[in-house]
Protein backbone atom coordinates (compact mmCIF):
# COMPACT_ATOMS: atom_id res chain seq x y z
CA UNK A 1 0.00 0.00 0.00
CA UNK A 2 1.10 3.55 -0.65
CA UNK A 3 0.10 7.19 0.46
CA UNK A 4 -0.99 9.30 -2.86
CA UNK A 5 0.18 12.73 -2.28
CA UNK A 6 -1.91 15.23 -4.78
CA UNK A 7 -0.67 18.44 -5.88
CA UNK A 8 -3.40 20.37 -6.26
CA UNK A 9 -2.31 24.31 -5.30
CA UNK A 10 -1.64 25.72 -9.00
CA UNK A 11 -3.05 29.08 -9.28
CA UNK A 12 -5.20 29.64 -12.65
CA UNK A 13 -3.56 32.79 -13.27
CA UNK A 14 -2.40 31.29 -17.13
CA UNK A 15 -4.29 30.82 -20.12
CA UNK A 16 -6.74 28.51 -18.39
CA UNK A 17 -8.32 31.49 -17.21
CA UNK A 18 -9.92 32.06 -20.82
CA UNK A 19 -11.81 28.48 -19.75
CA UNK A 20 -13.07 29.53 -15.86
CA UNK A 21 -12.90 31.88 -13.65
CA UNK A 22 -12.07 29.47 -10.49
CA UNK A 23 -9.11 30.57 -8.31
CA UNK A 24 -7.29 27.44 -8.69
CA UNK A 25 -6.70 25.16 -12.12
CA UNK A 26 -7.86 21.93 -9.66
CA UNK A 27 -11.03 23.03 -9.22
CA UNK A 28 -11.42 24.04 -13.02
CA UNK A 29 -14.63 21.99 -14.16
CA UNK A 30 -14.09 19.56 -17.31
CA UNK A 31 -16.91 17.25 -17.86
CA UNK A 32 -19.24 19.04 -15.46
CA UNK A 33 -16.77 18.75 -12.39
CA UNK A 34 -13.69 19.72 -11.04
CA UNK A 35 -10.82 18.23 -12.85
CA UNK A 36 -9.34 17.16 -9.61
CA UNK A 37 -11.97 15.12 -9.21
CA UNK A 38 -11.28 12.69 -11.81
CA UNK A 39 -7.81 12.18 -10.38
CA UNK A 40 -9.26 11.70 -6.78
CA UNK A 41 -11.53 8.96 -8.31
CA UNK A 42 -8.83 6.89 -10.10
CA UNK A 43 -6.88 7.02 -6.57
CA UNK A 44 -9.27 5.79 -4.46
CA UNK A 45 -10.32 2.70 -7.09
CA UNK A 46 -6.79 2.03 -6.74
CA UNK A 47 -6.32 -0.85 -4.13
CA UNK A 48 -2.48 -0.19 -3.98
CA UNK A 49 -3.02 3.69 -2.50
CA UNK A 50 -4.51 3.76 1.17
CA UNK A 51 -4.35 7.23 2.05
CA UNK A 52 -4.67 10.30 -0.14
CA UNK A 53 -2.58 13.99 1.05
CA UNK A 54 -4.03 16.94 -0.84
CA UNK A 55 -2.27 19.76 -1.01
CA UNK A 56 -4.21 22.55 -1.60
CA UNK A 57 -7.36 25.33 -1.06
CA UNK A 58 -9.93 24.46 1.47
CA UNK A 59 -12.38 24.05 -0.83
CA UNK A 60 -11.03 20.57 -1.66
CA UNK A 61 -12.28 19.75 1.31
CA UNK A 62 -15.95 19.32 0.27
CA UNK A 63 -15.02 16.89 -2.28
CA UNK A 64 -16.49 13.17 -0.93
CA UNK A 65 -13.86 10.78 -0.06
CA UNK A 66 -14.12 7.48 0.99
CA UNK A 67 -10.43 6.84 1.79
CA UNK A 68 -8.73 8.88 4.78
CA UNK A 69 -7.77 12.56 2.96
CA UNK A 70 -5.43 15.25 4.76
CA UNK A 71 -5.69 18.33 2.94
CA UNK A 72 -2.59 20.54 3.60
CA UNK A 73 -2.68 24.53 2.42
CA UNK A 74 -0.95 25.57 -0.28
CA UNK A 75 1.44 27.59 -0.81
CA UNK A 76 3.23 29.61 -4.26
CA UNK A 77 5.68 26.95 -5.81
CA UNK A 78 4.96 23.64 -6.98
CA UNK A 79 8.09 22.78 -4.76
CA UNK A 80 6.98 24.12 -2.15
CA UNK A 81 3.68 22.45 -2.26
CA UNK A 82 5.66 19.18 -2.75
CA UNK A 83 7.62 19.30 0.33
CA UNK A 84 4.77 20.27 2.48
CA UNK A 85 3.05 17.00 1.21
CA UNK A 86 6.31 15.23 2.12
CA UNK A 87 5.76 16.25 5.62
CA UNK A 88 2.52 14.58 5.97
CA UNK A 89 4.11 10.58 4.80
CA UNK A 90 7.43 10.47 7.22
CA UNK A 91 8.40 7.07 7.75
CA UNK A 92 6.89 5.85 4.36
CA UNK A 93 9.00 3.53 1.88
CA UNK A 94 7.74 4.86 -0.97
CA UNK A 95 5.24 7.22 -2.01
CA UNK A 96 3.10 8.09 -4.88
CA UNK A 97 3.08 11.40 -6.36
CA UNK A 98 0.70 13.20 -9.16
CA UNK A 99 -0.66 16.28 -10.46
CA UNK A 100 -4.06 17.40 -10.15
CA UNK A 101 -5.18 18.31 -13.73
CA UNK A 102 -4.84 14.86 -15.64
CA UNK A 103 -8.56 14.20 -15.56
CA UNK A 104 -8.51 11.10 -18.05
CA UNK A 105 -6.46 8.84 -15.44
CA UNK A 106 -8.12 5.50 -14.51
CA UNK A 107 -7.64 3.38 -11.54
CA UNK A 108 -5.78 0.58 -14.09
CA UNK A 109 -3.32 3.37 -15.25
CA UNK A 110 -2.08 3.84 -11.48
CA UNK A 111 -1.75 -0.09 -10.78
CA UNK A 112 -0.11 -0.91 -13.83
CA UNK A 113 2.19 1.79 -13.03
CA UNK A 114 3.37 1.18 -9.36
CA UNK A 115 3.64 -2.43 -10.52
CA UNK A 116 6.09 -1.68 -13.25
CA UNK A 117 8.25 0.44 -10.83
CA UNK A 118 7.85 -2.34 -8.19
CA UNK A 119 9.42 -4.22 -10.56
CA UNK A 120 12.67 -2.08 -10.97
CA UNK A 121 14.99 -1.41 -8.42
CA UNK A 122 15.51 2.58 -8.00
CA UNK A 123 14.73 5.12 -5.64
CA UNK A 124 12.52 7.36 -8.05
CA UNK A 125 10.37 6.20 -10.68
CA UNK A 126 9.16 8.31 -13.51
CA UNK A 127 5.95 7.88 -15.72
CA UNK A 128 6.56 8.21 -19.57
CA UNK A 129 4.70 7.82 -22.31
CA UNK A 130 5.77 6.67 -26.39
CA UNK A 131 4.41 9.09 -28.73
CA UNK A 132 2.95 6.53 -30.68
CA UNK A 133 0.70 5.32 -27.51
CA UNK A 134 -0.23 8.75 -27.32
CA UNK A 135 -1.44 9.21 -30.45
CA UNK A 136 -2.90 5.87 -31.29
CA UNK A 137 -5.38 7.01 -28.48
CA UNK A 138 -5.62 10.51 -28.43
CA UNK A 139 -4.98 12.05 -32.10
CA UNK A 140 -4.69 15.73 -32.20
CA UNK A 141 -3.04 15.80 -28.34
CA UNK A 142 -0.55 17.68 -28.20
CA UNK A 143 2.65 17.49 -26.08
CA UNK A 144 6.30 17.97 -25.82
CA UNK A 145 8.19 15.06 -26.73
CA UNK A 146 12.09 14.11 -26.68
CA UNK A 147 13.44 11.84 -29.65
CA UNK A 148 15.92 8.98 -27.80
CA UNK A 149 17.29 6.25 -29.26
CA UNK A 150 14.77 4.20 -27.13
CA UNK A 151 11.51 5.63 -28.88
CA UNK A 152 10.01 9.16 -28.50
CA UNK A 153 8.84 9.97 -25.42
CA UNK A 154 6.86 12.65 -23.37
CA UNK A 155 6.75 12.56 -19.85
CA UNK A 156 3.78 11.56 -17.08
CA UNK A 157 1.97 12.88 -14.18
CA UNK A 158 3.29 10.38 -11.92
CA UNK A 159 5.78 9.69 -10.09
CA UNK A 160 6.93 7.08 -7.48
CA UNK A 161 9.88 7.54 -4.97
CA UNK A 162 11.24 7.08 -1.87
CA UNK A 163 11.08 10.34 0.51
CA UNK A 164 14.11 9.93 1.59
CA UNK A 165 15.88 11.21 -1.33
CA UNK A 166 14.21 14.87 -1.35
CA UNK A 167 16.90 16.65 0.40
CA UNK A 168 19.88 15.14 -1.76
CA UNK A 169 17.50 15.90 -5.08
CA UNK A 170 15.70 19.26 -4.27
CA UNK A 171 18.05 21.99 -5.91
CA UNK A 172 18.02 19.88 -9.07
CA UNK A 173 14.52 18.62 -9.66
CA UNK A 174 13.55 22.43 -8.65
CA UNK A 175 15.46 23.32 -11.86
CA UNK A 176 13.95 20.37 -13.98
CA UNK A 177 10.34 21.24 -13.04
CA UNK A 178 11.30 25.04 -14.15
CA UNK A 179 12.26 23.65 -17.20
CA UNK A 180 9.71 20.74 -17.47
CA UNK A 181 8.53 21.95 -20.67
CA UNK A 182 12.36 22.59 -22.79
CA UNK A 183 13.52 19.57 -23.12
CA UNK A 184 17.14 20.53 -24.46
CA UNK A 185 17.26 23.39 -21.94
CA UNK A 186 16.84 19.94 -19.23
CA UNK A 187 19.49 17.99 -21.10
CA UNK A 188 21.63 21.00 -21.25
CA UNK A 189 21.94 20.97 -17.26
CA UNK A 190 22.98 16.98 -17.66
CA UNK A 191 26.51 18.49 -20.36
CA UNK A 192 27.48 20.15 -23.33
CA UNK A 193 27.52 16.28 -25.25
CA UNK A 194 24.60 15.36 -23.21
CA UNK A 195 22.73 17.69 -25.56
CA UNK A 196 24.76 17.31 -28.48
CA UNK A 197 23.54 13.47 -28.21
CA UNK A 198 20.07 14.80 -27.69
CA UNK A 199 19.81 16.69 -30.85
CA UNK A 200 21.03 14.04 -33.24
CA UNK A 201 19.32 11.52 -31.21
CA UNK A 202 21.91 9.20 -29.54
CA UNK A 203 20.65 9.11 -26.85
CA UNK A 204 19.02 6.44 -24.81
CA UNK A 205 17.25 6.33 -21.40
CA UNK A 206 19.86 4.00 -19.78
CA UNK A 207 22.58 6.96 -20.56
CA UNK A 208 20.25 9.84 -18.75
CA UNK A 209 19.71 7.69 -15.67
CA UNK A 210 22.91 6.75 -15.54
CA UNK A 211 23.96 10.36 -16.13
CA UNK A 212 21.59 11.35 -13.00
CA UNK A 213 22.98 9.43 -10.83
CA UNK A 214 26.61 10.45 -11.18
CA UNK A 215 25.29 14.21 -10.86
CA UNK A 216 23.02 13.60 -7.67
CA UNK A 217 23.58 10.41 -6.47
CA UNK A 218 19.94 9.08 -6.84
CA UNK A 219 18.68 6.26 -8.60
CA UNK A 220 16.39 6.93 -11.15
CA UNK A 221 13.92 4.74 -13.32
CA UNK A 222 11.87 5.87 -16.53
CA UNK A 223 8.80 3.62 -16.49
CA UNK A 224 7.33 3.27 -19.95
CA UNK A 225 3.85 3.55 -19.46
CA UNK A 226 1.21 1.64 -21.90
CA UNK A 227 -1.95 4.23 -20.71
CA UNK A 228 -1.43 7.32 -22.13
CA UNK A 229 -3.84 9.40 -19.55
CA UNK A 230 -0.70 9.33 -17.11
CA UNK A 231 0.49 12.08 -19.58
CA UNK A 232 -2.23 13.96 -20.18
CA UNK A 233 -2.53 17.30 -18.63
CA UNK A 234 -4.78 20.63 -19.25
CA UNK A 235 -2.81 23.52 -18.92
CA UNK A 236 -4.33 25.40 -22.07
CA UNK A 237 -7.48 26.06 -23.32
CA UNK A 238 -7.15 23.72 -26.21
CA UNK A 239 -6.51 21.01 -24.11
CA UNK A 240 -9.41 21.12 -22.28
CA UNK A 241 -11.43 21.48 -25.23
CA UNK A 242 -10.19 17.72 -26.22
CA UNK A 243 -10.46 16.31 -23.20
CA UNK A 244 -14.11 17.66 -22.88
CA UNK A 245 -14.49 15.76 -25.91
CA UNK A 246 -13.05 12.49 -24.74
CA UNK A 247 -15.03 12.32 -21.49
CA UNK A 248 -18.13 13.17 -23.34
CA UNK A 249 -17.54 10.42 -25.83
CA UNK A 250 -16.63 8.09 -22.70
CA UNK A 251 -20.39 9.36 -21.23
CA UNK A 252 -22.30 8.66 -24.55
Amino acid sequence: MVAAIVLAGSLNDKSLREVSGEAYEALVPVGGKPMIEYVLTALENSPSVSRIILVGPRELEKLPLSKPMTRVDNSITMMENLRLGLEQVEGEDYVLLTSSDIPLLTAEAVEDFLARSRMLEGDLFYSVVEKGVNEEYYPGMRRTYVKLKDGTFTGGNLFYFHPGIADDAWSFAEEMVNLRKEPVKMCARLGFFFTLRLLLGHLAINDLERRVKKLIGIDCRAVICPHPEVGIDIDKPEDHKLVQKILAGKMV
